[in-house]
């Protein structure tokens, strides 16, 4: 569900806007530090998460304010959404949907945001949970309830280390409730991830053929299996490393270049940025197919880094598809976009 007017207080650097917004493009222009890449994080704390930065909730709130911040929006359907902090609890986020107190997880039954910033050029060469936060983000967008699954599993994978540090042993009956509850959450979000990686697969093979190369995808790692007895066979190696050596927490997704057999790691910056750019846009299609609209797509600085060919079919491939906010440093970056929403942002945002 797109967008229709976006609020922020205190956010950043932002003390009070509002923007009303179309759907289709939202460009927003200015130099570098105005706040533009400010505005695309607060639409992606309108979902589960930390964010398009995954910054602490106390370093949103604007250095000159009273402590807290909050974001709010009005969707097309008429619901309003918000998400923010109170100055007494700077780390503690509050939700709200028409009016009334939510589940961060309500979040993603309203809304589906996608992002792709410059820090995710890192992608292919990053750590392991640097790709499963990406593959996690691409999962929730198409099954809200694995942000409930990746939670209650991390709090019992937690709770579970923390207990076989323990020096005068653990408690066998809580060890094994926790080890219950890992596997009661872990199994359906491993299997969510092996089904979201098989869809974006068979999406991108359908993709156009053309100015962004097409990925291969695997998921390695855990395959599955009764992650209960595993976790309790391994309790004496998990109390060594200090951690749990077997469970989806130790999957990772492996991409490569298909038009060259080669893994996408070793490509060039511009070859791995291409191809991130052609996931994300098979992930939008796919999301759209499935829950009947097209997510709300936020691409940070992405027109600067194409080539002008590249920038075209960019535009080209997004134009009547939902709600997308791009940023540039100048708004000639833009060029080739017709009908549009934008602003200009400079100490303050106004329309341009």
């Amino acid at each position: 569900m797109p967008l229709s007017r976006l609020s922020l207080t205190d956010f950043r650097n932002h003390a009070h806007e509002s923007l009303s917004v179309a759907d289709g493009f939202v460009l927003l222009s200015g130099p570098n530090g105005a706040g533009k890449t400010n505005i695309l994080e607060a639409v992606s704390l309108l979902t589960p998460g930390r964010g398009l930065r995954r910054a602490p909730l106390s370093d949103m709130a604007r250095t000159d304010g009273e402590g807290g911040w909050a974001v709010s929006a009005r969707l097309d359907d008429d619901t309003d959404v918000g998400t923010g902090t109170l100055s007494t609890a700077p780390e503690r986020r509050q939700v709200r949907i028409n009016g009334a107190p939510a589940s961060v997880n309500a979040l993603s039954e309203r809304l589906s945001v996608l992002w792709l910033t410059p820090a995710m050029d890192r992608l292919f060469t990053d750590s392991a949970s640097g790709r499963r936060r990406f593959l996690d983000r691409l999962v929730l967008a198409l099954e809200p309830a694995h942000a409930h699954h990746s939670a209650r599993y991390e709090a019992a994978m937690r709770a579970r280390n923390k207990l076989l540090a323990e020096p005068e042993g653990a408690d066998p009956a809580w060890l094994l409730a926790l080890e219950t509850g890992m596997a009661e959450h872990g199994e359906p979000l491993a299997a969510a991830r092996h089904r979201t990686v098989e869809a974006l697969a068979n999406a991108i093979a359908a993709s156009p053929d053309g100015d962004f190369p097409r990925a291969g995808l695997s998921l390695e790692g855990w395959e599955g299996g009764d992650l209960a007895a595993t976790l309790k066979a391994n309790r004496g190696r998990d109390a060594a490393a200090g951690r749990a050596t077997a469970g989806p927490h130790r999957q990772d997704l492996t991409v490569t270049y298909e038009a060259k057999a080669q893994p996408a790691a070793l490509g060039s910056t511009g070859e791995q940025k291409a191809l991130l750019i052609g996931m994300v846009l098979a992930h939008a299609d796919l999301v759209a197919e499935r829950r009947g609209a097209p997510p709300v797509l936020l691409l940070d600085e992405v027109a600067a880094h194409l080539d002008p060919d590249r920038r075209s079919a960019l535009f080209e491939r997004l134009s009547g598809r939902g709600q997308v906010w791009m940023t540039a440093t100048e708004a000639g970056l833009f060029g080739g976009i017709g009908e549009a929403t934008r602003f200009h942002v400079e100490r303050g945002v106004r329309a341009a």
